[in-house]
């Protein structure tokens, strides 16, 4: 069986392996079944993605719509660019998660700023009419809690783009482009103890007040996020080692 990639860009190592962590938590994943590649450590000009069950593109401190960004920053987004191209070009599986929206609707023609950017929190997801019937986020409740926490987010959609999920502070929380790549602004793999640890690593970047760090962590612990965390799992039972079609009817009928 092929495994999944994982195409991190965080230079932070708490954070960066929290992620992963929290990923194989949720996936059902063992660390055999999920390749990690740092994009932030080198170049990857010769992956390629169909050699993986799923991609998967992690979130990141990187903000695409950022006037500044350092050579690190922008060979990232090169070749993150690269890749998702061919992703979508061969309608390959994709969940990327937050920088993902930046990343991918910036490259595909949609508009990417500061309009709906969201402190660390969690938001109240809501389903579109397309999400409540898109094959991965079935058994999802019509309404859910997940955390957020952008300084940037979709504000015009990119062409042919499906959006699946919204909020009332930030309109598109999801969509998909083609039938399997799936991007989110909301964090599905983010549970509390990978939501603390980026609070903590990331108090000072902006994110939120830092002097109200404690208020935030109290606001999170509050939140009930377990049904966001449903959608990593769907992702990786429809595409590891099945026929689409056959685990699209087995999630369909729950």
């Amino acid at each position: 069986m092929r495994p999944f990639l994982l195409l991190a860009s965080r230079a932070e190592d708490a954070a960066a392996d929290e992620e992963y962590r929290s990923l194989l938590r949720h996936g059902g994943l063992h660390p055999d079944e999920l390749v990690r590649v740092r994009l932030e450590a080198g170049s990857v000009a010769d992956l390629d993605p169909a050699d993986y069950a799923g991609v998967i593109i992690g979130g990141s401190p990187f903000t695409v719509s950022d006037r500044h960004k350092s050579s690190v920053q922008r060979r990232v987004e090169a070749d993150l660019g690269v890749i998702v191209d061919e992703i979508l070009r061969r309608d390959l599986p994709m969940l990327a998660l937050c920088y993902g929206v930046g990343i991918v609707g910036a490259r595909t023609g949609g508009v990417v700023d500061a309009t709906y950017g969201e402190e660390t929190s969690a938001a109240e997801i809501r389903l579109t009419p397309e999400g409540a019937v898109d094959p991965l986020l079935a058994g999802l409740p019509a309404g859910f809690q997940a955390y957020v926490g952008h300084k940037e987010a979709v504000t015009v959609l990119p062409p042919r783009a499906t959006v699946l999920a919204t909020s009332p502070t930030c309109p598109v929380q999801m969509y998909r482009l083609g039938r399997h790549g799936y991007v989110t602004q909301f964090h599905p793999e983010m549970d509390l103890a990978s939501v603390i640890t980026r609070i903590e690593v990331y108090r000072d970047s902006g994110y939120f007040d830092a002097a109200e760090m404690a208020a935030v962590i109290d606001r999170v612990t509050r939140a009930d996020v377990s049904a966001a965390h449903h959608l990593v799992r769907a992702f990786v039972l429809r595409y590891r080692g099945a026929a689409v079609q056959r685990v699209d009817a087995e999630l369909l009928a729950g």
